[in-house]
Parts: C-alpha cells; structure tokens; sequence
C-alpha cells in the first residue's frame, strides 16, 4: 500500500509540473490563446480516458520546456471542448496541431516519438 500511495504521489507530482509548462486551452479562449498569438503555437487535443494520450504527454511537457520562450504549448480536452474539436475535424486523439499567423500549418497524428514532433515544431520557428 505504501508504495502505490507514493506512486500516487509520483504522479500528482508530475502532472502539477506538466500543467505549468502546457496550459490548458478552451473553446471560449482558443481565439486569443492559440490564434491570436505572435508566437507558434502546439496544441494538444487529447481526453483524460485515452492512452495514447496519456502516452504522449511526457513528450508534450518536454517538448513545451525545450521550447520555452519561443512557442507556447497548450492542451483542449476534447471531452470538455467539442466545438474547438470539432471546427478542427479532430477525428481521433492524441492530435497536435501547430498554429502560426492563426493558421493551422501542421497535424501530427498519434503518440508520436519525441524526435518527429521537435522536428515538426522546428519547421516553423
């Protein structure tokens, strides 16, 4: 019992931090959040009972770290946000989009490696 409470432990740990570096973003502050801002943006459309998701936020929280200061990096629960999913044609999850200018200029599809998405990011910095 003991060790699966300092896994719980381990965890809330890890999904404090992950919260710092990637905010959460909604429906109603999507337009200032994402297009509206002067740097690129990655955005991680995912639901808290996907496990590709959950498999690829480590990734996404490093990702937002490597990155500070020259992208912001935000989450849409698609559960929670449906019409930012839905204008988007966000068909299955994890997606990660990333917007410049207030366009989508790119889509990564699935829990992808660490190595494709940083590469995916560069493109537009």
């Amino acid at each position: 019992m003991a060790a699966e409470s300092e896994n719980v432990a381990k965890l809330e740990r890890h999904l404090s931090s992950y919260m710092s570096s990637a905010a959460a973003v909604t429906d109603a502050s999507f337009e200032q959040d994402v297009l509206q801002s002067d740097v690129p943006v990655l955005v991680d459309f995912w639901a808290p009972w996907c496990g590709p998701c959950r498999m690829v936020a480590p990734i996404v929280e490093e990702i937002a770290k490597e990155f500070e200061g020259q992208i912001k990096v935000f989450k849409l629960n698609t559960d929670e946000n449906p019409n930012v999913a839905s204008q988007y044609g966000i068909r299955s999850i994890p997606t990660l989009m990333v917007f410049k200018g207030g366009q989508k200029v790119d889509t990564v599809v699935g829990a992808v490696p660490k190595a494709t998405l940083s590469g995916t990011i560069s493109k537009y910095l």
